[in-house]
């Protein structure tokens, strides 16, 4: 097969590539075609936003585990598969309670293994639309690319590298690009690296005239992901490599090892395994710190993951003998193991898994002292580990609160006391960081209903915000913020007779049904955790 040279003339008029647009402009090479096709595609300026969001948030920032909590609950599609993941066999959490709350997923998983899930996940739900099966291809290896590089930081000695499960899930961007929007240039291209007489860099200089992984930079460029994600994508030159300098080097070692150690997990057949991790631990051994035990325990734990992943993406089907197939559309998988194990595990609670049933009217769930007690139960555990951070104690109640009760905004206010004023500190909600800007009121005593809360120490159940006597209570910030909030909440939080802030939360509409004694047990056993967790640190 010769070099296809520019101009382009695309291979078949079903491709995603515009026939009409490459005639236009005969001067454009394919990679310039590539390039226009992925940025013009309406689908992924929107990819490219969300996941420029979830990469620049960091483990060491305080508020980012608030932000990914947020970011993954405002997308329906995007929290079910986390907390299908959280409640898997193989991240179950030693209560045995299934969880409902992402929050408490974050905490389960960690925070780079929720924050890699969801990029996984915006990947697959961004690109599935397009050439099925080859982009289910590139998908999977994807996925597993990731899942194998987080198994290296555990016998690395760069700790703080974790972020090379992003690098390698971006390493075959160029593969998953080109098979989504030219899969008879993809296909000729894997035909030349699966005969093995061409590398995957001879490949794509024989089929497309440029290096495939150029395209994968440029678009990672466009989306602004950090410089150092992108140079990590870098291959280092041929030869056996030595132990990395320095981490920026370490990762480069580390995302072309996970690249192609993809077959070990993904392949259906064994014969070439000792091939391919003899040629791999020459090459890595030594940089990696890589024998041939360690090598079988990290591609056996890598798999397990992997696997669990696939199915939370709808990317696996198994056979009977457990083995991964990539050769089919279908998402039906067996669970058969799984199932069975979660018949095994001990539970002390018929009904631990309370799901939202029916809602009032006002977006109320029925069943909200049930969803109540999950978050007692969730907060009192996490509390008992001791290892938590008080920004995440605080998201988990929040997330509780805010899916329990239906509202539609929440916020925990905190004295500030260099400026005289009670501020908005964390959020959830619609529009929560456009009202969590401006909601703040002074310190300063007044006869309204945050004040008389915070000075009588007294939680206040808003069921009808529009009556006379409860609208002259209501203060002329919180109409102008709010003028729509028909029914809402107020619980101060008091410690040594000294009020330190409040949870607000409302809704658009009246709740006319009220709260029962349970559930105001509940929300405010929930209340004086949070003041417990206060008092602690």
């Amino acid at each position: 097969m010769g070099s296809i040279q520019s101009p382009y003339t695309p291979q078949d008029p079903s491709n995603f590539l515009d026939p009409a647009a490459v005639k236009r402009d005969s001067t454009k090479t394919l990679r310039d075609h590539l390039i226009e096709a992925v940025t013009n595609d309406p689908d992924l300026p929107a990819l490219g936003s969300s996941i420029t969001r979830i990469v620049q948030l960091s483990s060491s920032d305080d508020q980012s585990i608030q932000q990914l909590a947020y970011f993954v609950l405002s997308d329906v599609s995007l929290t079910q598969k986390i907390l299908r993941l959280s409640n898997s066999v193989a991240f179950i959490s030693a209560s045995n309670k299934v969880n409902t709350s992402i929050t408490k997923a974050i905490f389960l998983l960690g925070f780079n293994s929720v924050k890699t899930c969801a990029l996984a996940m915006l990947l697959v739900d961004g690109m599935s639309g397009k050439r099925a099966e080859h982009v289910r291809t590139e998908l999977n290896n994807a996925l597993a690319a990731s899942m194998i590089s987080r198994e290296l930081v555990k016998i690395s000695s760069f700790k703080d590298a974790e972020e090379i499960a992003v690098v390698a899930l971006f390493k075959n961007l160029g593969r998953l690009l080109l098979a989504a929007y030219d899969h008879n240039l993809y296909q000729k291209m894997m035909a030349l690296i699966e005969e093995g007489t061409h590398t995957p860099l001879q490949a794509s200089q024989t089929v497309l005239d440029f290096n495939l992984d150029t395209l994968t930079e440029t678009i990672l460029e466009k989306w602004n992901i950090p410089i150092s994600i992108i140079q990590s994508l870098k291959n280092k030159p041929t030869g056996n490599l030595n132990a990395a300098k320095n981490k920026q080097e370490w990762m480069q070692q580390a995302a072309e090892f996970s690249e192609k150690a993809t077959s070990l997990i993904l392949a259906t057949t064994e014969p070439e395994d000792s091939e391919l991790k003899n040629k791999l631990l020459n090459r890595f051994g030594r940089a990696l710190n890589l024998d041939k035990y360690k090598l079988d325990q990290l591609i056996l734990s890598a798999s397990a993951e992997t696997r669990t992943y696939l199915i939370n993406a709808n990317l696996l089907i198994a056979d009977k003998s457990n083995k991964i197939n990539l050769h089919t559309t279908q998402t039906e998988f067996d669970t058969s193991l799984e199932d069975s194990l979660n018949e095994l595990l001990l539970s002390n609670d018929e009904n631990n898994s309370p799901g939202i049933t029916q809602c009032y009217p006002s977006g109320k769930p029925y069943n909200a002292s049930a969803l109540l007690l999950a978050g007692v139960q969730d907060v009192t555990e996490i509390m008992a580990s001791g290892k938590y951070k008080l920004e995440d104690l605080i998201m988990l109640v929040l997330e509780t609160y805010y899916n329990s009760l239906g509202f539609r905004f929440i916020t925990l206010c905190l004295r500030d006391q260099k400026i005289n004023l009670f501020r908005a500190r964390s959020s959830l909600g619609r529009n929560n960081m456009e009202y969590q800007k401006t909601f703040n009121f002074p310190t300063a005593p007044s006869n309204d209903l945050f004040h008389l809360a915070l000075k009588k120490n007294v939680d206040l159940l808003i069921s009808d915000a529009y009556i006379p006597k409860i609208r002259k209570l209501i203060p002329q910030w919180h109409v102008d913020l709010l003028p729509d909030a028909r029914s809402f909440i107020v619980l101060p939080l008091v410690a040594n007779e000294k009020p330190i802030g409040l949870f607000y939360a409302d809704r658009a509409l009246e709740a006319s049904e009220g709260i029962t004694a349970e559930e105001t047990r509940l929300i405010r056993t929930l209340k004086g955790q949070v003041l417990t967790a206060f008092n602690s640190r």
